[in-house]
């Protein structure tokens, strides 16, 4: 290629950047000072271009004390090839927290990256692990990228990409695939034709699917909730195909693979050993208890791939305060009414008999599968009944769950599925249905029995509204917490709860103008997210959902409280349901929480005295939420049973009181599984200090922050950058505080149409730089099109001779902050570096601002360090205006200025160098054992800025 990537060529009328793209005859520009919208091509036979060189300031048009200042920042913030260590940090629409940097390190120092991120529920695993993603396509490690999502999360992946991380992905659905499809060739898979996708991983996990996908799949494989791809240990279901699919996704070994995942126990330690051999089959390997100085080598394999953090850690990291919200723990109570007690007496007495009916006819396999049926018929009865009597009466009229199974271990599944709260599975679709009732032709006496549950059902359907106490008592506490500024979710097991509660609150709340919408199973994902969307924009709303919502979804910008209407069967759906809001980028400082439950509800009992109340417990000891360990469901399971099958108590009111005491064998039952749960808590508490900060040090995180900040400008220079432009330019740019936090209100001053269209209004625009963030604020990070536009005005009203913006290439200051003669000058350096991996050469661009100063004359110059320098950017004016005699200081110092050229290429050369070593030095992969990268400096570096500081 004629021009070396970075250099300055000159054609059209204009001078350009030559960038990496460029090959052969076919050369890609973008213009000097512009964005990556002006980015263009040009085609050499046609058009002539010719090497440039950038031009002294002009002595003749001299700014004042303020021009280096905005210069600076506006070229700083302008850079889209970033000279820091992270080449993403140019095209991210976030500014990272700290504590987020950490993934990245770590993956930065595997190839492949192999990555499990389990940190806690709120922390933005999302944001780590697309950083990751973002770094390897800026570095031109890798040219695309999958993301495998449950299918309600697909939209909420898409718009993450493209918001914070200008990824524009498709989604990958059963809902597109045919779309997609239609624009490839014969011969060409969609993988192939699109980049960037988003999948639902139970769409392609099937057997047609996911032999393209593992054919064509993209060299990086982002899996969020990895949990649900962890072995079963059961060979069959939908659980084991996902583990089967991202286990043959692995088996490529160059392939970079991140797991997602709050909960990568999920009470059983095979299931987290699974995902481990997913990062490397090595780790089967693994001794099970990892502690003492034998096992220190094992210990810092895994965490090399293991971040694992709770966020108590995590919310002072570095000095920067994540602003988490605190979280309000309630609980609240009610009690049935008569009638409801009567009936809850009555199918109590129904659920035992059929639980205890007479083994019947037939092989022992056939008497054990109507057993399973009859049981899971029965608690799944109790627990709707205990939901709603809307639930209950469809629970009633549906058939059982499991009665048209061919075995007690497909009833088993089922009736599990139905009924109990098994978090190593997603929410999918029909998890919120109601169970059924029916037992069909499984019951000898079938048409009395079905007489029985008609009745039971119009009795149920009868207890609706006043006599429904558990409804009628909750109505005032949604009201209390509206009242109180509260934007509440309330979370309920059954689509008949969800739909029956919502109605009920609507009327309720009509008169005070609260808006209330329910979101369940039944509608597709991106119909729930555009119901919740309408939802927020309600100033008082309600939202009534099932737990097809508690995993994944982040709605902390539109709720700040979570009501548990009805106890999950698993206290870790209940953290995730909790998740939702409490989490970083909610707007509140204090998010509320509110336990609901029945007194005199032998059901809710149970579920608070075995799983819920210990949960809390050892959540208060330790910090962290531990799973339930392995065998949860057996013991509820046990519980009920002893419940189901003891010997009938006289009165309903004593038979279902919350605090009647459990039967010895009960007790035993639960205080081994309370003892057994315990052991996971410590070992996991074990685990987590094992591995903390194991693979990568604090001082390293603080040295990359550091460097990044200094080559890329943060959040609070942004809003200062800001700040003077608007005041320099006769705007508006006031400190406010709106919602208790900081913001920024621009308005661009009037009749100034450049700042007008940068700002895309005339109108105020109140600005935010650090989440979270309400309308009508926005969220402003260094690449937001704002920003963008006005650092691009700054700029070329600089370059532009014909502009009359107040950055200037030069200037004269007289100050009392100097006591002799210094001169600051402002360089852009470009860096051509080539990175090889295997045969393949990837060109780089990078462009860094560098602040040079000297004392004295260029003839004897004396030069300052870096401080110093930096220091005179702060400078004032001080003393009367002689801006007139600028001129000739600035011509005298031009005039002389090759005898500083020397210098200057020295110090950019060597700049390069350290700069090669930051690249280095994050990218240190323990099998990379290729030659180093070179780095190529494009001589002269381009002076942008002079200026002279003069004692007062």
């Amino acid at each position: 290629m004629a021009f070396a990537v970075g250099s300055l060529v000159k054609a059209r009328e204009r001078e350009w950047v030559v960038l990496p793209e460029s090959s052969g005859e076919l050369l890609v520009l973008r213009p000097l000072g512009g964005t990556e919208e002006e980015v263009t091509g040009i085609y050499l036979p046609l058009e002539r271009v010719e090497s440039a060189t950038f031009d002294l300031p002009n002595p003749d048009r001299p700014g004042d004390y303020r021009s280096c200042r905005l210069l600076r920042d506006a070229l700083r913030l302008g850079f889209r090839s970033s000279a820091g260590p992270f080449r993403s940090f140019a095209h991210l629409g976030v500014e990272p927290r700290p504590y987020q940097l950490v993934p990245l390190l770590m993956a930065l120092k595997l190839d492949p990256v192999r990555l499990l991120i389990a940190d806690d529920v709120g922390i933005g695993k999302s944001v780590e692990a697309a950083l990751i993603a973002r770094e390897l396509l800026d570095r031109g490690e890798i040219r695309r990228l999958a993301v495998l999502c449950p299918p309600q999360l697909a939209e909420q992946w898409q718009a993450e990409l493209r918001d914070k991380f200008h990824i524009d992905a498709e989604l990958v659905l059963p809902s597109t695939v045919r779309r997609l499809e239609r624009d490839c060739r014969m011969d060409e898979s969609l993988f192939d034709q699109f980049p960037y996708v988003v999948i639902s991983t139970d769409f392609i996990k099937s057997d047609r699917r996911r032999e393209e996908f593992q054919r064509t799949c993209p060299e990086f494989v982002i899996v969020d909730e990895a949990h649900t791809c962890a072995s079963s240990g059961e060979g069959r279901g939908a659980r084991q195909q996902r583990h089967q699919l991202v286990t043959e996704l692995s088996a490529r070994p160059d392939r970079h693979l991140v797991l997602v995942t709050a909960t990568p126990h999920s009470g059983k330690e095979e299931a987290f050993r699974s995902l481990l051999r997913v990062l490397d089959p090595a780790f089967a390997a693994l001794p099970d208890d990892l502690t003492g100085r034998g096992n220190e080598t094992h210990r810092r394999r895994l965490a090399a791939h293991l971040v694992q953090r709770r966020r108590g850690n995590l919310q002072a990291f570095l000095g920067a305060d994540t602003p988490f919200p605190q979280r309000e723990e309630m609980e609240a109570s009610y009690e049935l009414s008569p009638e409801y007690l009567r009936l809850f007496d009555r199918v109590l007495r129904y659920a035992r008999e059929i639980v205890q009916a007479p083994k019947g006819e037939g092989s022992s396999q056939q008497v054990l599968f109507r057993q399973r049926v009859r049981w899971w018929s029965a608690l799944g009865l109790l627990r709707s009944l205990a939901s709603s009597p809307a639930a209950a009466a469809a629970t009633l009229r549906n058939r059982a769950a499991g009665a048209d199974t061919d075995s007690a271990e497909e009833a088993d599944e089922l009736g599990r599925r139905a009924v109990m709260d098994l978090v190593e599975d997603e929410p999918g679709e029909g998890a919120d249905l109601a169970p059924g009732s029916d037992l069909g032709e499984l019951d000898p006496e079938e048409h009395s029995s079905r007489r029985r549950l008609l009745e039971f059902a119009r009795a149920a359907e009868d207890l609706c509204g006043k006599k429904d106490h558990k409804l009628r008592q909750f109505i005032p506490r949604v009201k209390a917490l509206v009242e109180d500024g509260y934007q509440p979710i309330v979370f309920c097991r059954f689509i008949p709860t969800a739909e029956y509660l919502a109605a009920a609150l609507r009327d309720a709340l009509k008169s005070q103008k609260v808006e209330v919408a329910s979101v369940t199973g039944l509608l597709p994902p991106e119909e729930r997210e555009e119901r919740i969307l309408q939802l927020g924009e309600s100033e008082r709303r309600v939202l009534v959902c099932t737990d097809c919502l508690s995993e994944g979804i982040n709605l902390q910008e539109h709720f700040n409280a979570v009501v548990h209407y009805d106890l999950s069967w698993n206290p870790t759906r209940h953290e995730q349901r909790e998740g939702r809001v409490d989490r970083y980028g909610q707007e509140s400082n204090l998010v509320r929480v509110l336990t609901y439950y029945g007194v005199d509800n032998q059901i809710d009992g149970i579920v608070l005295d075995v799983l819920l109340r210990k949960h809390k417990a050892i959540r208060g000891s330790l910090g962290i939420s531990v799973p339930v360990p392995e065998g949860t469901s057996q013991v509820l399971e046990a519980i009920f049973q002893g419940l189901l099958l003891r010997e009938q108590s006289t009165g309903a009111a004593h038979q279902l009181s919350l605090f009647e005491e459990l039967l010895d064998d009960e007790k035993q039952r639960r205080d081994a599984f309370h003892g057994q749960w315990q052991g996971v808590a410590d070992r996991e508490q074990r685990s987590r200090s094992v591995f903390a900060q194991e693979a990568l040090k604090v001082e390293e995180v603080a040295q990359e922050l550091e460097a990044m900040r200094s080559a890329m400008g943060s959040a609070p220079q942004v809003a200062s950058f800001l700040r003077e432009v608007f005041r320099a330019h006769g705007g508006v740019a006031d400190d406010v505080v709106r919602r208790g936090r900081p913001a920024l209100r621009l308005q661009a001053p009037q009749g100034h149409k450049a700042l007008q269209e940068a700002m895309e209004t005339a109108d105020p625009f109140f600005a935010r730089f650090e989440l979270p963030v309400k309308e009508p604020e926005e969220y402003v990070s260094r690449t937001h099109p704002k920003v963008t536009a006005v650092a691009a005005y700054v700029m070329d009203s600089a370059l532009d001779p014909s502009a009359q913006g107040v950055a200037r290439r030069c200037g004269v200051l007289w100050t009392d902050q100097v006591e002799r003669r210094s001169t600051l000058l402002l360089l852009r350096v470009r860096y051509h570096i080539v990175a090889r991996r295997g045969d393949q050469e990837r060109p780089l661009l990078a462009e860094d601002c560098l602040t040079l100063a000297f004392t004295g004359s260029p003839r004897n110059a004396t030069w300052l360090d870096g401080s110093e320098a930096d220091r005179l950017l702060q400078a004032e004016p001080k003393g009367p205006d002689r801006s007139e005699q600028a001129s000739s200081f600035l011509r005298s110092c031009i005039g002389e200025f090759d005898l500083l050229r020397p210098h200057l290429q020295e110090v950019a050369e060597a700049h390069g160098q350290a700069l090669l070593e930051a690249h280095t030095r994050v990218r240190t992969a323990s099998r990379d054992r290729g030659p180093r990268p070179q780095i190529e400096t494009q001589l002269p570096p381009d002076v942008l800025g002079l200026f002279i500081y003069l004692p007062a």
